[in-house]
């Protein structure tokens, strides 16, 4: 059930490029680097996955620097690879660049929108399952606050921290939601330090419950945690078992499913170039972690209420607020 829009979306994607015996991709990950256990580590998760499954040969490339990503992407469009994956937002304007210098080459960049035609913008409804977290961090609330560390203050963090908040008023709307930011560029998702001291802060000041959409920096979240003995939030990938019995849950965007499928829909040569694909709850990209290490945190009431919130947004019920349409 998982993305169907390949099968959805039939549009071929038509190219002048002859393949190699070798389907070749390139993954280009931000700073944080494959083992941040967040976002980039997803995305390896489905790289790995299609070398195994499709038989592809891939090289993964970590980019220091937005002024990086667009000579990064020249060099690797310049060596034929027949596809290439950015992965986060950094690199949206090298590809709004790169892209039409190299028309017979194909792109996907996930969590942004790059508008041509040789492109395919892969995004998430990260307000939804931010709203889901924020009625468990609610519900799980003993002071009746709860709080949000983001690591670069921009929009696209900014929506997590609607969505979360929307959530806790959901359940509980006289809850204080406290929000903090690390910082405002890229090396706020490459510190740790700064994120423990934000939620040692907000822990001090009544949060018992703290998401962080913060990629390798939650890392301090969750050791804030486990010395002052809170719940923290994981986010992107399932991070439960970094630290058992602290995390409530993960708010979960499968990037690691939607590197795997663009790669298989490339491959195939159908991949919808020019198009941007949006996942939520519907599609199976967005949810929240259940498993070994947080099942016990997690009661009945709980998780009967995490299905109908679902199941009410998936209908349109329930309304989350999105931050990208609150500024247009």
């Amino acid at each position: 059930m998982l993305f169907r829009f390949f099968s959805l979306v039939a549009c071929a994607f038509l190219t002048n490029s002859v393949f190699a015996a070798d389907f070749t991709v390139a993954l280009i990950l931000d700073k944080a680097g494959k083992d941040d256990q967040s976002f980039n580590a997803s995305a390896y998760r489905g790289i790995q996955k299609a070398e195994k499954e499709l038989g592809i040969k891939f090289k993964t490339v970590e980019v220091k620097d937005a002024a990086s990503s667009e000579s990064m992407l020249r060099a690797l469009a310049a060596k034929n690879f027949d596809l290439m994956i950015a992965i986060g937002f950094s690199h949206a304007g090298a590809i709004g660049k790169v892209a039409p210098a190299f028309p017979n080459r194909r792109f996907v960049i996930v969590d942004s929108e790059v508008k041509k035609p040789n492109v395919t913008s892969v995004m998430f409804a990260e307000h939804e399952g931010s709203f889901l977290v924020g009625a468990m961090a609610a519900m799980a609330s003993k002071t009746g606050q709860v709080g949000f560390i983001g690591g670069m203050d921009i929009p696209l963090i900014r929506r997590f921290a609607m969505g979360y908040e929307a959530g806790v008023h959901h359940i509980a709307p006289k809850n204080k939601v406290q929000v903090a930011y690390i910082g405002v560029t890229g090396d706020a998702f490459s510190n740790p330090p700064k994120a423990k001291e934000l939620a040692l802060l907000q822990n001090s000041q009544g949060a018992d419950v703290i998401f962080h959409a913060a990629g390798a920096s939650g890392a301090g979240l969750f050791d804030a945690a486990e010395d002052r003995k809170f719940l923290a939030i994981g986010c992107d990938s399932n991070q439960n078992g970094i630290k058992p019995g602290r995390i409530l849950t993960s708010m979960v965007k499968s990037v690691d499913v939607a590197v795997f499928e663009s790669v298989k829909a490339a491959k195939n040569n159908s991949l919808p170039g020019g198009t941007t694909i949006n996942h939520g709850f519907a599609t199976g990209g967005i949810d929240m972690a259940i498993d070994q290490n947080n099942k016990s945190l997690l009661t009945p009431a709980m998780l009967k209420k995490a299905n109908e919130i679902k199941a009410g947004i998936t209908s349109g019920k329930i309304k989350v607020p999105d931050y990208y349409l609150s500024k247009k």
